[in-house]
């Protein structure tokens, strides 16, 4: 546990741990140190388990690598924020209660960007949408105007790429609830293609095109700003391919700003 982050000190340097990091099947590691792991998680791999659901999840994988097969060991992990089962990219996880705590008080300020691809062609080519977001007893996401119902919920886009069936768009997270972005999008009338729960009919079977592509944050102890960012998964590159990067925002496995 630290007492204080150290701010004002020399900053450390963090290292990516590069092509000799740990990967484990639907996660690999971008980069760790005594505070946080950063993972890019594959699509289909839930974050935490749900009542429904306890099969594999990127914690339990998480916990199992830290205490290196040693069930009795006292190392774990700390949730900081989940991806949806279906989202794939940038997760970070906290290594003590107190990262955990320091990193989600800043959330709201954590840069975080999405790349997504939607049916159809955006009436803008970039804006904010914004709403407040409940959930029904379905657990189905819905917006709402009623303030007292729901949470403010802001999602900015920028059109990458755009045809008369599909678009890519950069997404800025301004906030972070449950399902927002694919929520917000199918709303506009341009759903996130795959998207079985929010999309339209005949998705089944698709992979969803939605990626945490990269996430800036304070470093939990030092206070250090650092970047991390994922390339997306292969069946992002029948719309979206490594040529087109330079249009994304200017991200690095680890950086500081």
């Amino acid at each position: 546990m630290h007492s204080k982050q150290h701010t004002n000190s020399k900053p450390r340097v963090y290292r990516p741990v590069g092509h000799r990091h740990a990967r484990m099947e639907g996660l690999a590691i971008l980069h760790e140190d005594r505070d946080i792991i950063v993972t890019n998680k594959g699509p289909g791999l839930l974050t935490i388990a749900t009542r429904k659901d306890r099969n594999r999840t990127a914690y339990r994988l998480l916990t199992d690598y830290v205490r290196k097969g040693n069930s009795k060991s006292s190392q774990r992990i700390f949730i900081v924020h989940r991806l949806d089962r279906d989202t794939s990219g940038v997760l970070v996880f906290a290594r003590t209660h107190e990262a955990k705590l320091k990193l989600q008080s800043q959330w709201e300020t954590t840069e975080k960007h999405y790349l997504a691809v939607v049916h159809g062609k955006m009436s803008r080519p970039e804006g904010t949408i914004t709403s407040y977001l409940a959930q029904n007893a379905a657990l189905r996401v819905y917006s709402t105007s009623d303030s007292s119902k729901g949470q403010l919920s802001s999602t900015a886009y920028r059109v990458l790429r755009a045809t008369p069936y599909f678009s890519v768009l950069d997404i800025n997270l301004l906030t972070g609830r449950k399902n927002q972005i694919r929520v917000h999008l199918a709303e506009q009338g341009n759903p996130v293609i795959g998207d079985h729960k929010y999309g339209r009919p005949g998705e089944s079977g698709k992979l969803l095109a939605l990626h945490a592509l990269s996430i800036a944050i304070n470093h939990p102890y030092s206070g250090e700003r650092m970047r991390f960012a994922a390339d997306p998964p292969p069946h992002f590159f029948r719309w979206w391919k490594p040529a087109h990067a330079h249009a994304l925002p200017r991200t690095s496995t680890s950086s500081r700003k």
